[in-house]
């Protein structure tokens, strides 16, 4: 009977400093973080981590905040409706010169779904590697000169298409330009309007399925569109270690895709949270695209980008030819373009706090 009374005591002992411990984590207070996302890619990082409690191990509480673009983002910032987020390269221009944001980062890559398509009858798709250093390139100047392009201007599709001219040494002047939504623009093309069509993911992938003929992207014309991680400047000065947190959580979910790239999980991952999280359906084959065309840099990869030690890092490159896109076509002043130019909101200080290694995503 002593045996059976001193075993529910120490059942009972257990128990109580287990419940004690598990009270203890739950009333450790957590730092909210507002998030501002968009339904893309990049959002994985943030939703899987929400999915995995990740945040929560580092004393953090994601809250994961819905907007439709760019500059919806940017424009909630006075409001002080996030703190930290990830967008594209081309509006966070505009958040660093109008909304005194950071770059913190880098998202992906998606200078492979930012593309130039023609039909399989054109000229243009009968010539390929014209002009030397562009060998995936499609087209010659004088095929190209006084067509027509589809394409929503300013915007990533724009730059898809100013950078494909730029290739030829045109300009967009040299051009006739359509301005359409992605929607409209395939639907347009779709029943022989126009030469060419610029679009980006998934209205990229549509392309493919119709059997357009990628003349050219972001990346094989010689520049990129980064997905960037952006910071209230404000915020992250005076909360560093906060921020270096925050990256640490993004970066196992980056690792993980890095690593392990479109495998059916990750696949299905995708499925599930544009489904639950944004209303979209992907069929897997377009989630898979999604996860294939948007490459991911690892942490150390990133460090490599950002450091400018020894002149322009690979990161302000790619925002200063964005930039001059910006300024060609008037939407930046010249003296916005010469302070885009200094890059200052550009830094790599946060991604330094981070405390390594980063833990493991599995």
């Amino acid at each position: 009977m002593k045996k059976v009374k001193l075993l529910l005591v120490t059942l009972i002992t257990i128990s109580l400093i287990f419940t004690g411990i598990g009270l203890a984590v739950a009333g450790k207070k957590l730092v909210k973080l507002p998030l501002c996302l968009m339904p893309e890619h990049e959002l994985f990082f943030p939703w899987y981590a929400k999915q995995k409690g990740w945040d929560k191990e580092e004393g953090l509480d994601f809250e994961l905040l819905y907007f439709e673009s760019g500059m919806q983002q940017l424009e909630a910032l006075p409001a002080h409706q996030w703190v930290l987020g990830i967008t594209g390269g081309v509006p966070h221009i505009f958040g660093a010169l109008r909304y005194n944001t950071y770059l913190l980062g880098i998202g992906n890559d998606e200078s492979f779904c930012n593309c130039v398509f023609v039909r399989p009858d054109s000229p243009v798709a009968k010539v390929k590697g014209a002009v030397k250093g562009f060998p995936d390139v499609y087209g010659r100047a004088d095929l190209i000169k006084g067509k027509t392009f589809l394409v929503t201007t300013v915007s990533s599709a724009h730059y898809a298409m100013s950078t494909y001219l730029k290739v030829f040494g045109l300009k967009d002047k040299d051009v006739v330009i359509k301005q359409m939504d992605q929607a409209s623009a395939i639907a347009a093309f779709k029943r022989g309007i126009g030469d060419f069509v610029c679009l980006w993911a998934p209205y990229s992938y549509k392309a493919e399925d119709n059997g357009w003929i990628l003349a050219g992207n972001v990346h094989n014309c010689g520049a990129a569109i980064p997905i960037t991680i952006i910071g209230d400047k404000t915020f992250c000065d005076k909360n560093p270690e906060i921020v270096a947190k925050f990256l640490r959580v993004i970066f196992r979910g980056i690792h993980k895709l890095a690593d392990e790239g479109a495998t059916d999980e990750n696949i299905k991952l995708f499925q599930k949270m544009y489904k639950d999280w944004a209303g979209m359906e992907y069929t897997y084959e377009q989630a898979k695209r999604e996860i294939e065309h948007h490459p991911v840099f690892k942490y150390k990869e990133q460090l490599k980008l950002m450091d400018d030690s020894k002149g322009e890092s690979e990161v302000h490159r790619w925002e200063r030819l964005i930039a001059e896109f910006l300024h060609a076509n008037g939407r930046l002043t010249d003296k916005e373009l010469k302070k885009v130019l200094e890059t200052k909101w550009i830094t790599d200080k946060f991604l330094k706090k981070v405390k390594t290694p980063i833990p493991s995503y599995k």
